[in-house]
């Protein structure tokens, strides 16, 4: 028996030594281990089985991830839990933030203005632009030019992994901006609230807003075709869930479809699915209810359902690019998120130039009893909050279902099937690496995407 193992507090394994040999499982035994890795949180781990050549057993662990936030929230008021709840994530905290006040705002009947939904689509643009740019150019890019982070990059303001790196600062710089000025912070924003805004923005910081969209626009277009350019291919065959909206290639609104053609209101999302309790994982996996398969979540979805409802520009720009969606390539879930920035930089650009903010106080209603869900596509995928009130508007019930919980099953179903084609064929240091850039596709989550990967190997 010997195991490979890269976990928490551990360095990255130097993926370019020794890849020209391939790996027999008769051949070695021992430990490897790898060293740390810093200024990450949180860990997930691979354990592989290997008997004759063959996988015998593959587990994707999925580690601290209960913190019973959906529990703290009972016995409290509707009002304060969603600021409350976007601190399960300090990157996509807007999109806990959002899919929060949305479940609240149908537990007391609350129909928010045209201002208010315009406003936080402007907020969720913001956030994609920004998040997308974090995974792309800081955990991606890497994997691109073969090496193991961004500080390998030259110091040389000509090359271009130098240049994408530079776009990449620029980029989330624009996406920081518009969030605070549109909801007060970058994360955990302040003024969203149940029924509206509790501080409007400043409209006449706009036409700034406006200026630096469109100079980030042409960077954009760069990382487009630098990622559409990377050949990397791992295709299974998924089936994908995303949200769809007849009116725009929407973020916080729609039905969930699937690859099937099936259309499911917001509401009867969890019926739609089936909750497996996975022992070796704090995470539960999900898959459907009516046929029990896994599925995908996250922006490869959402192009593959609706790249026709793109911004017009964003199409007109990067046509040949959306000739490769519907894809199966897990791999071009890179470049969907690259194209979603574009949009979302475009989507941004048309409302600031249309939006002139009046006065309005948010909406207020006595409590009430009542059951509320609000569905909305975070970065990497659907996400759902459903929210229950008694009749004193205090909170009985809560529960959350994140994009990571829900493709765990499908990462590990991939990780089998890549395994399974490469044993034999390529080194330790590859199938691991490889293994690596397959769950970094998904983008997990911040944590998982820097140091995730704890790989145990069980040669039997």
């Amino acid at each position: 028996m010997w195991r490979l193992i890269a976990g928490k507090n551990q360095k990255p394994l130097d993926c370019h030594a020794s890849l020209a040999v391939p790996w027999n499982n008769k051949m070695h035994s021992g430990n490897i281990t790898i060293e740390n890795i810093t200024k990450v949180e949180g860990s997930a781990g691979l354990e592989v089985t290997v008997e004759n050549g063959q996988v015998k057993d593959l587990k994707f662990k999925i580690q601290d991830y209960r913190r019973f936030y959906t529990d703290a929230v009972k016995g409290k008021p509707f009002i304060s839990v969603p600021l409350f709840l976007s601190r399960i994530c300090g990157t996509c905290s807007v999109a806990h933030l959002f899919a929060s006040i949305k479940a609240i705002e149908k537990t007391q009947g609350i129909e928010v203005s045209e201002q208010t939904k315009i406003l936080r689509r402007l907020a969720y643009d913001a956030l994609m632009i920004r998040d997308h740019a974090l995974h792309l150019y800081f955990f991606v890019l890497p994997d691109v030019l073969g090496i193991d982070s961004i500080l390998d990059i030259p110091e040389d303001h000509d090359n271009p992994a130098h240049i994408l790196l530079h776009d990449s600062f620029d980029i989330k710089k624009v996406g920081s901006k518009i969030s605070e000025a549109i909801i007060g912070a970058v994360v955990h924003a302040p003024y969203p609230t149940p029924g509206g805004f509790i501080k409007l923005p400043d409209d006449s910081i706009f036409p700034e807003l406006i200026e630096d969209l469109e100079k980030i626009r042409p960077q954009v277009i760069r990382g487009i075709k630098f990622f559409a350019n990377w050949k990397e291919e791992f295709i299974r065959n998924s089936d994908y869930l995303a949200l769809s909206s007849n009116e725009r290639y929407a973020f916080l609104e729609g039905d969930v479809v699937n690859s099937s053609g099936r259309r499911v209101g917001e509401d009867n999302f969890y019926d739609f699915l089936r909750s497996v309790v996975i022992p070796y994982s704090q995470a539960e996996g999900y898959v459907f209810s009516d046929v029990h398969e896994d599925y995908f979540v996250g922006s490869l979805a959402r192009l593959n359902f609706n790249k026709d409802k793109l911004n017009e520009f964003t199409k007109r720009d990067i046509a040949k690019y959306l000739d490769l969606f519907p894809s199966d390539n897990i791999h071009h879930n890179d470049l969907a998120q690259a194209i979603e920035i574009l949009h979302c930089v475009d989507d941004a650009i048309d409302i600031l130039k249309n939006l002139k903010i009046k006065d309005e106080k948010p909406i207020r209603k006595a409590p009430q009893k009542g059951r509320g869900v609000g569905v909305v596509e975070a970065p990497r995928g659907i996400l759902y909050h459903m929210a229950e009130t008694d009749e004193k508007g205090m909170i009985v019930d809560y529960d959350v279902i994140v994009p990571t919980s829900q493709n765990q099953i499908n990462i590990e179903n991939d990780l089998k099937k890549y395994f399974n084609e490469n044993i034999g064929t390529k080194s330790r240091e590859e199938l691991k690496f490889d293994a690596e850039k397959i769950i970094r596709a998904y983008d997990p989550c911040m944590s998982c995407a820097t140091n995730f990967l704890k790989m145990e190997w069980i040669d039997s």
